[in-house]
């Protein structure tokens, strides 16, 4: 039915490189603009950075075009439509002229219009070379439910951002496993859980597990979070989310650093790894091929992405401080 989907994004500044590469695992491309054309549907609220989906009914050059092919359509739903506000000078509408459109668009398809209460929202959106009309559903930032736990790190990292490294590691969420084999309180835990990853987690020590079961029921999700050390898991996962042990002043041995990236190679395939120091070294000496990269701030810190291959193994994923 559909011709494809348009989802619209917007972040700050400083998520820039995170969203371009949620971007790039999602949809295998990447946009400058605020606006992405795919092939590929996914429900919006995954991501932090998408504000909603617009699914493709009629795609023309030029609103004349699409006034055309529009008159007389009929929709068995009440309806409601709406043009998206951009604020880029090349593609502002000011506000006369969107209720005019939304006017003309509404006189002219055939079905009941409810401007209070619609079954559908349809959106008007129009780019660089092309307008896009079609039903809209809204990004609900299920993040920001998750924000405030009975449990909190001061470094731990932020919903967003964990719910987008989430989103990195499983583009396809169907049939695949994870862990977090290091999961403190489990912010990461609780984003994949409720997205509906298989996923469980893990870290060796005992408060931080308890603050992880804690904060997972709270949300009402469930999984198993067990009291084990990463170098004794021998079962074997599609994809590792690892946040490697620090706090604010110490970090962890060299020797130590190694043994948890090897282990990491030998119980997934793909990996999110999460350091307060470059390991971009470290990866290459242990076989990892860095394929993509990109950055992320939080307060002091900045943490670099590297994306990678192993030797045998699928793509995997690292995030340095």
């Amino acid at each position: 039915m559909y011709k494809g989907y348009v989802y619209m994004y917007s972040c700050h500044e400083d998520e820039e490189e995170l969203k371009r590469l949620e971007m790039r695992a999602l949809f295998e491309k990447e946009e400058p603009s605020s606006l992405l054309e795919s092939s590929i549907k996914i429900n919006p609220s995954r991501s932090p950075f998408i504000r909603g989906r617009l699914d493709i009914v009629f795609k023309e050059k030029s609103f004349a075009d699409m006034e055309k092919i529009i008159k007389g359509y009929t929709m068995n739903t009440s309806f409601k439509i709406n043009i998206y506000r951009r604020e880029e000078p090349s593609f502002k509408i000011h506000f006369q002229e969107r209720r005019r459109i939304e006017r003309a668009l509404g006189e002219s398809i055939k079905g009941e219009v409810d401007l209070q209460n619609p079954e559908v929202n349809w959106l008007l959106i129009n780019d660089e070379d092309a307008w896009y009309f079609g039903p809209w559903t809204e990004s609900e930032p299920m993040w920001l439910l998750h924000k405030k736990k009975p449990k909190m790190y001061s470094t731990a990292l932020s919903t967003r951002v964990a719910r987008s490294i989430v989103n990195i590691a499983l583009p396809q969420i169907e049939n695949r496993t994870a862990i977090d084999p290091c999961c403190g309180i489990g912010t990461v835990l609780v984003e994949a859980l409720s997205m509906g990853v298989n996923i469980i987690g893990s870290d060796r020590n005992p408060l931080a597990v308890i603050g992880a079961r804690e904060n997972i029921e709270h949300f009402g999700y469930s999984t198993d979070v067990n009291i084990q050390d990463l170098n004794t898991i021998t079962s074997s996962f599609d994809v590792a989310i690892l946040d490697m042990p620090y706090n604010l002043c110490s970090v962890l041995p060299e020797q130590e650093k190694i043994n948890l990236l090897s282990r990491i190679k030998n119980v997934s395939d793909k990996a999110v790894i999460i350091t307060v120091e470059p390991i971009e070294r470290q990866l290459i000496d242990l076989g990892f091929d860095i394929v993509d990269r990109g950055t992320v701030r939080k307060s002091q810190f900045k943490r670099e992405i590297f994306v990678c291959k192993t030797n045998g193994r699928r793509a995997s994923c690292i995030i340095t401080n």
